[in-house]
């Protein structure tokens, strides 16, 4: 690591002007710390606050026929001991938001990470889907944020962004980023079922800028949909979401592929281990693995949530024939190959949990929740070595639809769960609701959720992807 070379990079200094959005998306423009009675201007100023919660717009609503969805912007809440937000303004990531999901507003990028914090909780980074471009904050003392730069991702709809802390690296370097791109351009015409993407990679450097990895790009089979580091740094994991599509250009059917990181920030040539839980044309008649949210936990168990989506012969998903989801665990093996665990343990029974699409574990690792986003509900799950089991199908419950037969009105009668994040003290579940610009706030009391307040005008009703809370 001593001898890297770091690529050239200036480091922006003013926030770009945020455009007005529609009458239903009134966004908070105060300065936080005018109007915080608590504020005291010391170097260890929270104004007050035990927290953050930061949402990201992805647009600024809904946009019809383009995948470029408007100006991109975080807003900010300080999170209170009680739970409650206090909304501390908005904050332009200086590029646009994108849509790769065909239109209803709900889960544009279908992904999970597509806002992600470092774990020393100095930095914050979005991805900019219409613009290609990866976005880097610094978080203030008093969780306020300070635009530091963008870099580009050299290919097309970048959805999910990844982090992993370098503390060996040379000196400047701070951690490195790994974000993962929804398709390239021979593939873009063909749409959900024929996109292949990318990974690549960027230094995360002090004083919080991107320097962009030389060679670090390697191409996917698959449409990716999150990407996250193991614990240990070792290894990059990449989830996809169209494996066993029947008009894969590639007939990849890997749901899951793992790299090794090497000492120059760049990945393995080739993926050492993949795995999928469930393949075209089984005979059970299950639908593939739709993997979006998955976490690495543990001694490097990965936990994967599968919306079944994709028809058993692999072609596209249409109603009625979405399947209730479920959740598969792997382990990685120190050759960086995937030994099964827990696969297919069903998030609902009878059609009633068809979109199992994002997870977060509570502080002592015992259990952790899925997002339903059609059913507008949370599933709590136990774990236990990656041992996992279904302990309540509607441990949270919002304005969903239900049922198997609702066709494409699914969409237009549910507040659409999609992205959450537990606090760093695991005090507090907070859920973003895709199709009503809402965030939920649920109390952890073990293995179960209180429901306490909801925050809402502040985000747009629809198209809105990535949370974090800290």
């Amino acid at each position: 690591m001593k001898n890297l070379k770091l690529f050239p990079f200036a480091l922006l200094a003013m926030v770009i002007a945020i455009s007005s959005c529609s009458d239903d998306d009134d966004f908070i423009t105060n300065d936080p710390v005018a109007e915080d009675d608590n504020t005291d201007g010391g170097d260890n100023d929270t104004g007050g606050f035990v927290g953050a919660v930061y949402a990201m717009t992805n647009g600024d609503g809904q946009v019809a026929g383009t995948n470029v969805q408007g100006p991109n912007v975080i807003i900010a809440y300080g999170r209170n001991a009680d739970g409650s937000l206090t909304p501390i303004g908005p904050n332009s990531t200086g590029g646009n938001g994108g849509d790769f999901d065909g239109g209803e507003g709900l889960d544009p990028l279908i992904s999970a990470y597509a806002l992600t914090k470092t774990d020393d909780n100095a930095n914050l980074l979005a991805v900019n889907a219409g613009s290609n471009t990866i976005t880097s904050f610094n978080i203030n003392e008093d969780y306020s944020l300070e635009l530091v730069g963008s870099q580009d991702t050299g290919a097309l709809g970048p959805n999910s962004i990844a982090y992993s802390p370098r503390p060996d690296a040379a000196d400047g370097l701070k951690g490195i980023v790994y974000v993962s791109n929804i398709t390239r351009q021979e593939f873009l015409s063909g749409g959900e079922p024929e996109h292949q993407g990318t990974v690549t990679g960027y230094w995360l450097l002090d004083d919080g800028s991107l320097s962009p990895i030389g060679g670090s790009t390697r191409d996917l089979a698959n449409r990716p949909s999150a990407v996250q580091f193991s614990p240990d740094g070792n290894w990059l994991v990449v989830a996809s979401i169209n494996s066993g599509a029947s008009a894969l250009a590639s007939g990849s059917e890997d749901e899951l592929v793992v790299y090794s990181v090497n000492a120059d920030g760049t990945l393995s040539d080739t993926a050492w281990g993949a795995a999928t839980s469930t393949l075209r044309g089984n005979t059970e008649g299950r639908n593939l693995p739709s993997a979006i949210g998955f976490q690495i936990v543990g001694d490097n168990y990965v936990v994967v949530t599968e919306a079944r989506e994709f028809q058993p012969d692999g072609t596209p998903p249409a109603f009625p024939a979405l399947q209730d989801g479920s959740v598969s665990t792997w382990q990685i093996q120190a050759d960086g190959t995937l030994t099964p665990i827990s696969l297919d343990v069903r998030s609902g029974e009878g059609n009633t949990g068809r979109t199992a699409c994002w997870l977060d574990f509570t502080a002592d690792g015992s259990t952790f929740f899925v997002s339903n986003a059609i059913e507008a509900g949370l599933a709590s799950y136990n774990f236990n070595n990656g041992i996992v089991a279904l302990i309540d199908q509607t441990a949270a419950l919002g304005n969903g639809t239900g049922g198997a037969d609702n066709g494409p009105d699914a969409f237009a009668n549910t507040e659409g769960w999609i992205d959450m994040w537990i606090t760093d003290d695991g005090a507090y579940l907070y859920q973003l609701y895709g199709l009503d610009g809402t965030i939920g706030i649920y109390r952890i009391n073990g293995q179960s959720l209180e429901h306490v307040g909801e925050e809402s005008g502040n985000l747009p009703d629809t198209n809105t992807q990535g949370i974090v809370a800290i």
